[in-house]
């Protein structure tokens, strides 16, 4: 389409803007073509015999022609005038920001309530107490092997359009759990649900990390992991009371209800993202994400914060009510306390990490969190609100900065398949920390966990590695960036 080249300078900022991760862009003008009267004695033939330098600036030298500088509205020698015209708002930043973050939330509560339904639907069902492990483990093992497969074709793909199919597989997994009838068809439901789940969440980083720019991401990633907090503190209380007056299946109906809703939302409320699959031509010839030392780094601190994590959280509820001899009805108590402050702390955290980096902010959260596991769980000198609050803080100051500075490692139009091998490797290393901290781990007569000062130990020896692996991230990927 042939306009001015005010307008056409105006009109597309914004849209460039938005499809370098620059933000949303705010309404803008447009101009209808009008072919101007040729410059320096040209004919109009003249301007038309070469299409692509008119179509690309009309008005310009290239094509032969000079627009009136008298008029800042109009080109006077065009046949028409130029009109302007009002392009609908693009959804703000903050738009975009909650329906990714209710995303996250709906995915993180399917995953999180499951285990608490546990002993209501093994009862109904007839599955052994036992077994109940496995019904976490299907989901879990499923979003590893769906991350791995996805990160080689996620980025062909539309962020929307890839976004809307990993959510509506998410919705009919989650009620089709609803719907089991048995140990097997809950299995199913679950695999199916950790397939689309796993997808899900690394299209939602993606889609940040393509809006908003490296200076305000931090913010951005502190927000919507704010997510698991939410589904701590609301989700899981809400769906056991829902199965207490509804029965087990209500909760998966719910959720999947709520995915739907989220679903339709971010389709009608989303704009397509596609600059992914633009840049992709520019960087063909680049090598994989999986040949860069910054992104394997990545990787490697994904893998060591997720396993020393996962050797501690599976235990936690026991230790604190055996060991630190916290009282069960008070349990719920401690989770939402820890959940609340890590909500609130996880906006702070991204703050700092925009401010003082990524490695900085890691480093200072893990200092925190080898004293928490030090002091609360291998010492047992600290009370129980306090070592929790402290590990839930510890987490959050370490996931943040990782999150935020994973984003910059792949290229646009790498980023999914990135992030949705990073996901893969989450599930995988947190199954490897908990199968670890059960081989270390006995029980007592008095149902005390012995050998948590061991797993204390090897956790903060893990945790060591990702500040320094963190480093060798930031100085990979300033290096690429000042050299594009």
């Amino acid at each position: 389409m042939l306009s001015h080249p005010e307008f056409e300078k105006e009109s597309d900022r914004p849209a460039q803007a938005f499809n370098a991760g620059g933000g949303i862009g705010r309404p803008v003008r447009f101009a209808l073509p009008g072919p101007c009267l040729p410059a320096d004695g040209a004919s109009r033939a003249d301007v038309f015999s070469n299409s692509e330098r008119v179509r690309r600036n009309p008005c310009g030298p290239a094509a032969g022609l000079s627009p009136s500088a008298s008029s800042a509205r109009a080109c006077r020698n065009c046949v028409f005038s130029a009109i302007p015209v009002t392009q609908p708002a693009a959804p703000s930043e903050r738009t975009i920001l909650l329906l990714v973050g209710a995303v996250q939330f709906v995915n993180i509560l399917d995953f999180m309530m499951v285990m608490p339904l546990g002993p209501d639907f093994a009862k109904e069902l007839g599955i052994p107490m036992s077994h109940i492990g496995w019904v976490g483990g299907a989901y879990t093992a499923a979003a590893a092997v769906s991350g791995v497969v996805a990160s080689f074709f996620l980025d062909r793909f539309d962020r929307r359009s890839a976004l809307a199919v990993a959510m509506g597989g998410l919705v009919l997994g989650t009620a089709a759990g609803g719907a089991a009838t048995g140990f097997g068809t809950l299995i199913a439901a679950r695999v199916a649900a950790g397939t689309f789940g796993g997808p899900a969440t690394s299209l939602s980083l993606s889609i940040i990390a393509d809006v908003i720019p490296p200076a305000r991401r931090g913010r951005a990633m502190g927000a919507v992991m704010g997510a698991f907090s939410v589904a701590s503190v609301l989700g899981v209380p809400a769906g056991l009371e829902l199965a207490r007056l509804g029965g087990w299946r209500l909760p998966f109906w719910c959720v999947a209800g709520l995915g739907l809703a989220v679903a339709a939302a971010a389709i009608l409320l989303m704009p397509r993202f596609r600059a992914h699959l633009d840049t992709a031509v520019s960087f063909r010839g680049a090598a994989p994400w999986w040949r860069e030392p910054a992104a394997l780094c990545a990787i490697a601190g994904t893998a060591t914060m997720m396993t020393a994590a996962f050797s501690v959280i599976p235990n936690v509820s026991a230790f604190m009510q055996f060991n630190l001899a916290y009282p069960r009805a008070r349990l719920g108590l401690l989770y939402m306390v820890g959940g609340a402050v890590s909500f609130f702390a996880m906006r702070a955290i991204g703050r700092l990490v925009d401010r003082f980096g990524s490695p900085a902010v890691a480093a200072a959260g893990t200092a925190l969190f080898a004293s928490v596991l030090w002091f609360g769980f291998a010492r047992e000198v600290l009370a129980p609100m306090t070592a929790f609050v402290g590990f839930m803080l510890g987490m959050s100051f370490r996931n943040v900065p990782l999150a935020t500075l994973s984003t910059r490692v792949p290229r646009p139009h790498q980023r999914a398949g990135f992030m949705s091998a990073q996901s893969a490797v989450q599930h995988l290393t947190a199954s490897v920390g908990a199968v670890m901290s059960s081989v270390l781990l006995a029980e007592r007569p008095d149902l005390s966990l012995a050998g948590m000062r061991t797993v204390a130990s090897v956790a903060i020896g893990l945790s060591l590695a990702l500040p320094v692996l963190l480093i060798f991230v930031q100085r990979g990927v300033a290096k690429r960036e000042s050299a594009a």
